[in-house]
């Protein structure tokens, strides 16, 4: 008789929306306890789609909360050039061989949204523009953090540069490598709050465009980027989706 051929066994993908959703739920439950989470569904924790409309409520609490404690005129500490780290770690959801190269020449930055002046800037046109650099710690939220000195304009006077809504809610970023995030505009309008073009580690570290919040956790710190855009409508983010929290200030 003919041997029958092994079966090679359910797939990876078929289980990704089961490990996605425990993977979000998991972010959301950190800081909440057993008995926590069932005083405020006043469930038996036995229900899904219960557990996790209260987790997701608790997120957005803790958004509120921070954002309404955040001190726009507070300024995260600076460090000296000898406590910057060499080399500096690398960080995003893929490995390092994986992060895009992005030819400076045609790069363009594109901006959106509720702005005045849509025009899209080369990196030649953003260097033309005034400079800062500071040495601050990058918090991430695996547990490490690294000291860097970063470069560039200040999203303050970029912002004020295209004529942007400064009343308006929110500032988003698109990502040449998917990766997408947002914040609030104080933080977007924060004295140390940088469209860095100069930066520990190299172009696989963000080249040409990233943007750099010392007052936020490293995944609010977006690489590549390519495009800007302010809005009034929550935008969220490739890890807010996931169940981090949207503020995730430091």
């Amino acid at each position: 008789m003919k041997p029958t051929k092994p079966s090679s066994g359910p797939s990876l993908a078929g289980f990704r929306p089961q490990l996605e959703r425990i993977e979000r739920r998991l972010f959301l439950k950190q800081g909440l306890s057993l008995g926590a989470l069932t005083m405020l569904s006043g469930c038996t924790l036995k229900d899904d789609d219960a557990v996790d409309r209260v987790l997701w409520a608790m997120s957005r609490w803790n958004d509120r909360v921070q954002t309404a404690l955040f001190n726009p005129e507070r300024l995260a500490p600076t460090y000296s050039d000898a406590e910057v780290i060499t080399p500096f770690p690398f960080n995003a959801y893929y490995e390092e061989p994986l992060a895009p190269v992005i030819d400076e020449t045609s790069y363009r930055l594109h901006v959106s949204g509720l702005v005045a002046d849509k025009a899209p800037w080369s990196v030649e046109s953003l260097r033309a523009l005034p400079q800062t650099a500071q040495i601050t710690r990058l918090v991430c939220v695996e547990g490490w953090s690294a000291v860097g000195k970063w470069a560039g304009v200040p999203l303050r006077s970029f912002l004020e540069r295209i004529g942007a809504d400064v009343t308006a809610k929110y500032v988003g970023f698109q990502c040449a490598d998917k990766y997408w995030t947002s914040i609030d505009m104080p933080s977007a309008l924060h004295a140390q709050t940088l469209l860095v073009l100069d930066f520990p580690g190299g172009s696989k570290y963000g080249a040409p465009v990233r943007i750099r919040l010392p007052t936020k956790l490293g995944f609010k710190n977006p690489k590549f980027v390519t495009e800007i855009f302010v809005t009034n409508d929550y935008p969220g983010g490739y890890w807010e989706k996931m169940g981090y929290n949207w503020f995730s200030g430091v």
